[in-house]
């Protein structure tokens, strides 16, 4: 039994912004009732907008271990006194995991390891050698601290292997999984990993996961729910009568048709 049975949100107003968007319109008594919920629809629908709403409402971590007070939540914060939720079980025990914040992680221990060298290169000559090693030996391990936060693997794996790995991590337990395109640093074959890792993870723990996604391969995973945004609409969909699968199945099997009215 999922730890949500069912999401509604009922604004006051219908504009502007967040407001406006069909994800928060069209969120009507949203049946949440199985292990795993798929949010789909075009860029700009406001799925990532109902799941930031859905983890600020649920206070779940995520990544950089930041809370919620960052400007980049706004909308959650205008939305949540409108967003009610029907429990199962009461349990907002889990993980909040935007793609973007990987990125954004990871770029800034780069910047902060360029930072720090140029630094320490102007120091050189001016600060004894003894007090300048001390320093890049503190320097290396709050470095090492942090990276032990998200994962030491951004520095010996590939950018979608240490996703997976992260994203592995923060699955040892049972909870609430909200997770936004997780697809987005992930080739097809690492798809098919993060889907065996959600498959695995649920055989052995009382878990749900709430999913925006493009990816018809993660929408694949068996008994999971469907729900298609449109511009006017969002319901319940099966697999094979989602755009996003019909356009990748059309253009896989005839792929010269799309390309040449493209050209």
């Amino acid at each position: 039994m999922p730890f949500i049975k069912s999401v509604h949100i009922e604004c006051s107003q219908s504009q502007p912004f967040p407001f406006d968007v069909p994800a928060i319109k069209y969120a009507r008594h949203l049946d949440f009732d199985s292990p795993i919920t798929f949010i789909i629809g075009d860029n700009g629908s406001g799925k990532s907008t109902l799941l930031e709403t859905l983890a600020y409402r649920l206070q779940l971590p995520h990544l950089d271990g930041s809370t919620y007070e960052r400007g980049v939540f706004w909308s959650a914060k205008k939305l949540v006194n409108d967003l009610q939720i029907e429990f199962n079980i009461e349990r907002p025990i889990g993980f909040f995991f935007r793609a973007e914040d990987f990125g954004n992680q990871v770029n800034k221990i780069d910047r902060a390891d360029t930072s720090l060298s140029h630094r320490f290169k102007k120091l050189e000559g001016k600060v004894s050698e003894s007090v300048l090693a001390a320093m890049r030996y503190n320097a290396d391990v709050q470095r090492q601290h942090v990276r032990k936060n998200i994962g030491h693997e951004i520095d010996i794996q590939s950018h979608g292997e240490a996703y997976l790995a992260i994203l592995q991590r923060k699955l040892q337990q049972s909870g609430i999984f909200v997770l936004d395109e997780p697809e987005s640093a992930l080739s097809p074959a690492r798809q098919l990993s993060l889907i065996h890792q959600i498959m695995a993870h649920l055989k052995d723990n009382h878990s749900q996961f709430i999913i925006a996604t493009h990816s018809p391969m993660l929408m694949a995973i068996p008994g999971a729910t469907i729900y298609e945004v449109t511009d006017t609409s969002m319901q319940k969909t099966a697999l094979e009568d989602t755009e996003h699968f019909q356009i990748t199945r059309d253009f896989l099997n005839n792929p010269e048709a799309f390309l040449r009215h493209l050209g």
